[in-house]
């Protein structure tokens, strides 16, 4: 694989600005930890930053759009004619990212990787077409060695737009009907976990739809796990573009220091790959919730993470993580903006 770029070291966070954030929460007119995670909020943006009073002001969220082959297997309760169809929805912005983007603030981009109904060009779609979808993970490895580079290209490219435009905080979204499929697959071939206990019902499957669900994935890691000697051949044989797509953009985006706030499910087995290829990168990921899809919960305790939010979500669209954005803001208002003790004349603690 010719991408030097991905094997770049991550940023490391600044201990300085996390020093002096901390004494500035110590300062500040409350009982220490009475903020709770808003305080730990804001110092990690701070660290992330490099400055004691960061800020959350320019937003940058990309929805990666792609097809999956194992849809041929029936594992979803929509048609796979979804996925294009949404891209002409975000484009129009009637899909809920479209809204919360909106009410926020933030900048969104739509990069579509490839769907079997292309919607052709689009404003505000990115065009960087793999293929009309991956191949079928069932029967063979979803990607060619090509096509999971130019899958990660995109998403480091996405990445290294958001820095330009001077961007805050990153967040990645997807769409592509069949990809909780595998990011169940990625799920269990990183954790040695079983489909059983990742795969979950996605765009509303009934208990024999998931059932069913459970023995494709079996199938499928019968066929690859004896090959997923490393994160990035798991990813090439059992992931989608956009899956890979975001594993590309997360690492950007600690290479080049620009905080991430990470979605559900999805979102998250492409974190975890992240992590698996550049362990550095972990320092840079804020979990925005706990997604209603059941894996989700195992991968986040496979990272230790800890989601600000669990309000029963399970759209994806990068829309909980849009959801949990106000409490970054938050966090850094009230840590930037509440007097000391020594400015608002209060007793400290004795």
């Amino acid at each position: 694989m010719a991408m030097e770029w991905l094997m770049q070291p991550c940023a490391v966070l600044d201990g300085n600005a996390r020093a002096a954030a901390l004494a500035r929460q110590g300062q500040l007119t409350k009982p220490p930890g009475a903020l709770g995670q808003l305080e730990s909020l804001a110092v990690r943006l701070a660290a992330m930053q490099g400055v004691e009073r960061p800020v959350v002001e320019r937003v940058a969220i990309a929805i990666f759009a792609a097809d999956h082959g194992v849809a041929a297997e029936n594992v979803s309760a929509f048609p796979q004619a979804v996925t294009g169809e949404m891209v002409k929805n975000f484009a129009r912005g009637g899909a809920a990212i479209s809204v919360l983007a909106k009410t926020q603030g933030a900048r969104l981009e739509v990069v579509n990787l490839g769907t079997v109904n292309d919607p052709g060009e689009l404003p505000g779609v990115v065009r960087e077409i793999i293929a009309p979808a991956t191949a079928n993970f069932a029967q063979q490895a979803a990607m060619t060695e090509a096509q999971l580079e130019q899958a990660l290209q995109a998403g480091h490219d996405s990445a290294l737009r958001a820095k330009a435009d001077g961007a805050d905080v990153y967040i990645g979204g997807e769409m592509g009907i069949a990809n909780t499929t595998a990011a169940a697959a990625l799920g269990c071939a990183l954790l040695k976990a079983t489909p059983r206990e990742l795969a979950g019902p996605g765009t509303g499957l009934d208990p024999a739809g998931v059932s069913h669900k459970i023995s494709v994935l079996e199938r499928a890691l019968a066929l690859h796990t004896p090959h997923c000697t490393t994160a990035l051949e798991t990813l090439r044989r059992l992931g989608g573009f956009e899956i890979a797509a975001l594993t590309g953009a997360y690492i950007a985006c600690a290479q080049h220091e620009l905080p991430v706030l990470v979605d559900g499910f999805i979102t998250t087995a492409a974190a975890l790959t992240a992590v698996r290829i550049a362990p550095q990168c972990a320092d840079w990921f804020i979990y925005a919730h706990g997604s209603a899809e059941p894996g989700h919960a195992r991968l986040l305790q496979a990272l230790e993470a800890r989601p600000l939010l669990d309000l029963g979500m399970r759209l994806g669209e990068g829309s909980g993580a849009a959801t949990a954005l106000p409490l970054l803001r938050l966090a850094c208002a009230l840590h930037n903006g509440m007097a000391t003790f020594a400015e608002a004349a209060v007793s400290e603690k004795i």
